[in-house]
This record gives C-alpha cells, structure tokens and sequence, in this order.
C-alpha cells in the first residue's frame, strides 16, 4: 500500500512528501534541512530511490540536490530547466517506476515556465498527484515570479494546467501542493488543510472561472508583493546547493555587538516585541521569532548582509538559524545572549500603545505621525485617516518620507509587522511608539481605520 508522508514547514508555507510503498521511496520537493527526509526514511525503513522536482523554487534553497547526492537516488528535474549538475531529466509523459509505485510526469506551466506536475499510481489506478505550485488548495501558485513581463502568459498557461489535471485524473484523487500554506508563492491564502481533484473542481478558480479572461485578470489583480530574497532563490538551486552548515554561531560580548552595531552591521533580536519595547541593546532590529522570521528577514535585511541573532535561549539561537539557513542566509556572524542586564549602560527602550490609546491621541490633537506599514490591499479595507502608509519591507529606502521632528506611532494588522518597522526607525534615531494590538475593519478598537472608508 502506498503511503504518503507529509513534511511541513511551516515558517516558509510549504510542504515536502515522502512516497512509500513499503520498501522504496519518492520525495518530492526537499527542503533543504533534508535530515527530516532522512530520520523519516530510516523510520520506515524504506530507501530513497528518486527525489523531484516540481520546478526551480523561489521562495527557498532546495535540499533536492543534496538529499539525491547523499542517498544515491536520481534526482528528477525538468529536462527544460539550465542546470549546472547532471541530474535524470524529465518532460512531459515521462513515466518513473519505484518499486510499486508508477509516476506520470505532466509539463504544467504556469507558477513557472518548465513546472512539472507528477501523478502516483498504483497497479494502474491514479492515487495522488503532487502539484507543486500549479494546483494548490482552492487557488493556484503566482505567475510572476520567473520574469514580470511573462507573468500574463504563465497566468494563462496556469489555467489550462489546472484544468489538464482535472479533465485527466478522476474525483477521489488526492492533491498535494507545495506552496499554498501561507507561502509567499500562492495566488491567495487557503486555510484548507487537505483536497482532492473532486473538492478542488467546486473550489478552485481555475476550474470554476469558465471565462479564462475573468481568471488572468483576477489572479494578477490580486497579486500581492514577495519578499526580496526570492530573486536569489532559482540562482542557488540551479547551480546546486551547497551543504547545510548549522555551526553554531561564535559567541560575542557586548562589546562586540556595539561595535558591529556601531559598523552598520545587522544584530537581529528575536525576542518578543514587548520585552524588545521595554529594554534592548541599541542599534538591534526586532525579529521575532515567529513563523515569518525568514520572510521578514529575507525582505528587508540586503542579501548577502552580515547578521549576528541575539535570542534569550540557546535554542531560539538554533531554531533562528535553520529556518534563515532554508532561505540561503548561512551562518550568522555572531550570536549573543539578549540579556538586558548586560547593556544597562546602552539600554532602549520605546513606549507600547493599543489602537484606543491612537484614537484618543488623535482626538487630542497631538502631534504626531501615523504610519501605517499594511499591504496595499489592507490598507484598502481602511485606514487611519492621517496614516501615511510604507509597507514596513519599503522602510529602509523610504525613511525620508517620514518627519523628524514628532514621534511616529506604526501599525499594522497584528502589531509583528509595526514591531520590524518600530525598530528600523529607531534605529535610523526616530522617535518611536509601537501600536501593538490586533485589529481587523470593523473591529471597536479600529473606529478610526474603519472612518476613512473602504
């Protein structure tokens, strides 16, 4: 019987597999930590014969190359792609025999221009089909991310890919997308958590938009902005990934820190927003540890940067330095313990306020900048009515834009987003307060939002 195991990673929205059939395995898409791959394999007790490709990602360094490298299995990429190592190329109707398992190869373009998409049968009968960022749950995988002047085309090859797979492969066929988990790679967000071709003929766009036209139209439309690093992403993994390294950081007192500060250097604080409110080392950016940390990170620190993290537990230190390893950012330069207690003599600190406490400034007249650092289509929904909006990811090279001479109360949805962009002004010697709190249009302590329309 063949079974699918699935490997999250959350903090980047996607998915890895491993295909068994008892004996032999399949994975398909690897990140790069591929020891995951390899417990998961030594756990079944089944030996990796072929690791795939659905396509060039983007949005991560691939551990494809590497996992084939270290099992011996043959590594599955589109016979199109220009890759600088020998790989098993693969096109269009190709068929790849693992043990028990049979896999049709399907050209499905669109999320790019060579994807592939590969259908796992099983004694002849279609169980699964593994579609990478062409079908995802309830939407599709963005178009623009090979080149902007394409995107109009792959949007329209993207429809037709979905539709291919659809008119192919019967209802109770399973679908497993890569992208779609809260990647940057998706059209649109889903929350669902599982599909088949049947479910998806009722859900998805591509299927359900009988007018191609309406579908290109909407899905580029609705295409919101990535995170910088992307553009580095397809150069690794065609060139062939080197190793992950997991070193662990040199250790650096405070003296250090200062002076890399003092440099221009990066020192990334991973603690909460609000012990990074109440007291932090001088210079420090604030990253949270979250699910977002690579993404934020990747979009607004310069590729290549020289970073230190600084974390209150040695394992926040490691857990920081993998999910930044998947996105290509190697090796911290440095890494310290965020202690408080150790920079008393060079503590920041910046006050944290709630939408009510905004609303009540405002109605006072006090004199102060309102900056909102939401998407585009969030700042839509509404907004304050003085807001003046940067996405937080554009701060850096808009900072001129913003005054001086009053504090600057920031923003966002949640308030993880404000507390990036609280901490590159500050930085950059603003004046600084942090709006932390949540709020959705419509929400009470949003009235103010919610007045300058929709």
């Amino acid at each position: 019987m063949i079974d699918v195991v699935t490997v999250d990673t959350p903090s980047l929205g996607d998915r890895s597999y491993l295909i068994t059939d008892g004996e032999v395995a399949v994975v398909v898409d690897a990140q790069r930590d591929i020891d995951r791959i390899l417990t998961l394999a030594a756990d079944h007790r089944v030996r990796i014969t072929y690791v795939l490709e659905t396509h060039i990602h983007n949005d991560y360094v691939t551990g494809g190359y590497q996992l084939a490298r270290r099992t011996g299995a043959a590594y599955g990429v589109a016979a199109a792609d220009d890759t600088s190592f020998e790989r098993h190329s693969l096109a269009d109707g190709d068929v790849i025999v693992a043990g028990a398992m049979t896999i049709s190869v399907r050209h499905t373009p669109g999320h790019t221009t060579n994807h592939l998409s590969f259908i796992v049968h099983e004694e002849g009968r279609p169980l699964a089909v593994f579609t990478g960022g062409s079908m995802l749950y309830g939407t599709v995988g963005r178009t623009d991310l090979v080149d902007g002047g394409l995107t109009d085309r792959l949007a329209r090859d993207q429809y037709h890919s979905v539709r291919r797979l659809a008119d192919e492969l019967p209802d109770e066929v399973t679908v497993h997308p890569t992208h779609g988990f809260g990647s940057h790679c998706s059209a649109s967000e889903t929350s669902t958590c599982s599909s088949t071709i049947g479910a998806e003929r009722s859900e998805n766009p591509a299927l359900t938009t009988a007018d191609e036209e309406a579908f290109v139209r909407n899905l580029v439309e609705g295409l919101a902005p990535y995170p910088t690093y992307y553009a580095h992403m397809a150069g690794m993994n065609t060139q062939g990934p080197a190793p992950l390294s997991l070193t662990p950081a040199a250790p650096l007192g405070v003296a250090e820190l200062k002076k890399r500060i003092h440099a221009g250097e990066w020192v990334i604080d991973l603690r909460t927003r609000r012990a990074f409110a109440a007291t932090h080392l001088g210079g420090a950016v604030n990253f949270e540890l979250r699910n977002d940390l690579p993404s934020y990170v990747g979009w607004v620190i310069p590729w290549g940067a020289r970073f230190t993290l600084l974390a209150d537990e040695v394992e926040h230190l490691d857990e920081a330095q993998i999910m930044l390893a998947r996105i290509g950012f190697d090796q911290p330069a440095g890494a310290g313990a965020a202690d408080p207690g150790q920079w008393q003599d060079d503590s920041h600190s910046y006050p944290v306020r709630s939408f009510q406490d905004l609303s009540a400034a405002h109605r006072e007249g006090r004199e102060l900048t309102v900056l909102d650092v939401r998407d585009e289509w969030e700042w839509k929904s509404g907004h304050h009515p003085t807001a003046l909006r940067i996405p937080f990811y554009e701060l850096p090279v808009r900072m001129a834009e913003i005054a001086r001479d009053r504090p600057v109360w920031v923003y966002c949805a949640t308030g993880s987003r404000a507390a990036v962009a609280a901490s590159l002004l500050e930085r950059a010697g603003f004046d600084v307060e942090l709006v932390d709190d949540f709020c959705l249009p419509g929400d009470v302590p949003c009235a103010d939002l919610e007045s300058a329309g929709r």
